[in-house]
């Protein structure tokens, strides 16, 4: 079996003396036709259903062939999907990973063809073969949330407090969900030292937090077990709760609907979240138990992801915006990232359907695409 020298360190004590290895373009040997290789994590969220169509249809503009196929938040397929790809001979991979640690040895196969290696939203852990990163200022996603609740409660208010909030965080595999939960912890930091904001379950790591493949399921399941085991005694109210992704938050609206709190009404917590799922914006709008969500503007993503592409193949470098927030283990991956947007009852139909993201009618029809 042949084994080559950047397969040889990848796994190797030494694997750190290639952390720059691999992202010019003046090293491409022959002319290059676009085709891409579009690997998407899930179809049960809108978002990625709707992405992975936009990236298609981009690069198919720019006359390149493509192949999109999604792992359906199974990490074993995706890598045998993204094999496939490789074997059929893309020359560019985008990728949002499912296990964003699981990639390693199939990208090293990839790198072997000389292939470009764009890591998706979910920046790609544990190998030196990502050469570039598009996503959003994932931070600020979470300082978006954490400042809705803060508002809603009126925590600035003399006098204001103590306010009880729970909070959850993403997938521990998805290296997003760090962001999104510190930047969240960090809005309400000042706020939990002075007393204003308490946390009963005292859960405040990500690990005890988070919810495996985003699942609403999931989320629901631990929700259900903070109410009985911190608030079933009717002496303490849960004034908000910290949701890092629409899936998520309906989970724990489900939850809180069950232990007998209704949405619409004062005793209802604060639920924040992340996507602008329809389902989620119709929420929010009906005041059914969601207040808040996260916009990213996945066509801006996609365009930024197959502009990087189209740089690429017409012998330029790809815009790139940040060189050093994002260490994937190996090296910092330059970075495109965009501004996310608050959404709420207030602004939704302005930033949603005025700029045709979403339809009244998709917002009016959604339905949950989850199961609980």
């Amino acid at each position: 079996m042949h084994l080559s020298r950047r397969r040889l360190l990848y796994g190797s004590a030494g694997v750190a003396a290639v952390a720059a290895a691999g992202c010019s373009t003046g090293e491409k040997s022959a002319a290059l036709t676009g085709f891409t290789g579009i690997s998407m994590p899930t179809q049960t969220s809108d978002r990625w259903v709707f992405e992975g169509g936009v990236l298609e249809q981009q690069l198919k503009d720019a006359g390149y062939e493509t192949i999109l196929e999604y792992g359906d938040d199974d990490p074993e397929k995706q890598i045998k999907q993204i094999r496939g790809m490789i074997d059929r001979g893309v020359e560019f991979l985008i990728i949002g990973a499912i296990d964003n640690r699981s990639l390693g040895e199939v990208l090293a196969t990839a790198k072997d063809q000389d292939v470009t290696i764009i890591s998706y939203d979910r920046l790609i852990l544990d190998t030196p073969d990502v050469d570039y990163y598009a996503s959003f200022d994932n931070y600020e996603v979470g300082v978006l949330q954490a400042k809705h609740i803060l508002d809603q409660l009126g925590a600035d208010e003399p006098g204001a407090g103590p306010f009880n909030i729970e909070l959850f965080s993403g997938s521990p595999d998805d290296s997003n969900s760090q962001y999104f939960f510190q930047g969240g912890l960090d809005t309400l930091e000042r706020y939990t030292y002075s007393g204003t904001i308490q946390i009963p379950s005292e859960q405040t790591e990500q690990e005890p937090t988070s919810t495996l493949r985003w699942s609403g399921a999931i989320a629901m399941e631990r929700m259900t077990e903070l109410l009985e085991e911190y608030y079933s005694d009717g002496e303490r109210r849960l004034h908000a709760v910290l949701a890092p992704y629409d899936g998520i938050s309906r989970g724990v609206i489900y939850a809180l609907e069950d232990f007998g709190l209704e949405p619409g009404t004062e005793e209802f917590p604060v639920v924040t979240g992340q996507d602008a799922e329809a389902i989620s914006v119709q929420f929010i709008r009906d005041g059914q138990g969601q207040s808040q969500t996260v916009f990213k503007d996945t066509r801006d993503l996609a365009a930024v992801a197959s502009g990087m592409v189209k740089s690429i193949v017409g012998g330029d470098k790809p815009q790139i915006n940040d060189l050093g927030t994002y260490y994937n283990g190996f090296k910092f991956v330059p970075a495109y990232l965009l501004e996310p947007v608050s959404i709420d009852k207030d602004n939704w139909e302005e930033e949603l359907v005025d700029s045709e993201y979403l339809t009244i009618e998709q917002v009016d029809e959604a339905e949950e695409p989850q199961e609980f």
